[in-house]
């Protein structure tokens, strides 16, 4: 018979400690090796509050470390929605022939001209060397997300054109582009021009608004294509609602536009005409109901008018009053 007894370490592979850890700063060290404590360990997750909390650390650098860590080919992120949750996948690292591999595929493919050529197109539109890293991932999307040289090039195109050229951003656009099922170069650029019609709009809102800060915070953000997108509303009735929100707040209030517009868009009203006939005919009831109100109060006089009037003989009682009254 054995007694088993549950572990109380965690295994760290030797390529890790050997060839990752020297060069790693150790906050991402620390981050790296409490993460792979709670995958051994059977946890369900973590949340960074959680982790920057037990190692003493900020949420930005449990961030930043699991970006190097998935930079680094460590551990992988897959996101799992918009809110910024991630699976969580430790690579197998004793298996480093894998990397190997991939720098022979590069070496193989920097000999084709087609290859070469779109490396050269993402320099120039970067404006910087691509490092060895960089180049096998944009490679693998051909395999991995089947996008052609065409496509590749469309995706850094549209990521510089939003000032974005960092490796982590792209590498998100183009995850974001496959979980969508954008293959083709007609599916980009029904894609762009879709997202670009709504970046005008939000931009023009934004300028009505008087909002000049180009860093929109993502819960407005959300707002604001719940508007254009979800309800569909035209930008005059988006203006229409700004305006209500000055007049009664004297400033701008995306809680209380938001407001605004979800109730007229669960009463179907999608235009100026819609809302504004409306308007009139709540006015209309108001104006009947003050009517019939005031009808109400003249057919019905107040209760202590139902008294009956007494008659007096006011000749007599000034007689009394003077002592008139007793003489002969």
């Amino acid at each position: 018979m054995l007694k088993n007894n549950s572990s109380n370490f965690t295994p760290v592979s030797n390529v890790f400690i050997e060839k990752y850890m020297p060069k790693a700063r150790g906050e991402f060290i620390k981050v790296y090796l409490l993460m792979l404590k709670y995958n051994n360990s059977g946890e369900m997750g973590a949340n960074s509050t959680i982790l920057a909390s037990s190692l003493n650390l900020l949420e930005s650098d449990i961030l930043n470390a699991l970006n190097y860590w998935h930079d680094e080919g460590v551990l992988r992120l897959i996101p799992i929605d918009k809110m910024g949750n991630y699976n969580v996948e430790f690579i197998d690292l004793v298996e480093d022939s894998k990397s190997k591999n991939k720098e022979i595929n590069l070496l193989e493919a920097l000999n084709k001209t087609s290859t070469k050529d779109m490396l050269n197109d993402i320099e120039r539109l970067l404006g910087r060397p691509l490092s060895p890293k960089e180049m096998t991932t944009y490679l693998s999307w051909q395999d991995e997300f089947n996008f052609s040289s065409e496509l590749i090039l469309i995706l850094l195109e549209y990521c510089v054109s939003r000032g974005k050229s960092d490796y982590r951003y792209i590498e998100k656009v183009a995850i974001a582009w496959h979980d969508m099922n954008i293959t083709t170069i007609d599916d980009a650029q029904n894609y762009i021009k879709k997202t670009e019609d709504k970046w005008v709009k939000i931009r023009h809102i934004l300028n009505y608004l008087g909002i000049k800060n180009p860093e929109l915070m993502k819960p407005q953000e959300e707002m604001l294509e719940k508007w254009i997108i979800d309800y569909a509303f035209p930008l005059e009735v988006i203006e229409k609602a700004c305006n209500i929100c000055f007049q009664r707040l004297n400033r701008s209030d995306f809680k209380y536009i938001d407001g605004i517009l979800s109730s007229w868009n669960k009463n179907n009203l999608k235009t100026l005409a819609d809302i504004e006939k409306k308007e009139a005919n709540y006015k209309s009831s108001q104006a009947n109901r003050n009517f019939n109100s005031s009808r109400s109060q003249e057919v019905n006089p107040l209760k202590f008018n139902n008294f009956e009037a007494r008659e007096y003989d006011y000749d007599s009682l000034e007689k009394k009053l003077l002592g008139w009254d007793k003489d002969d």
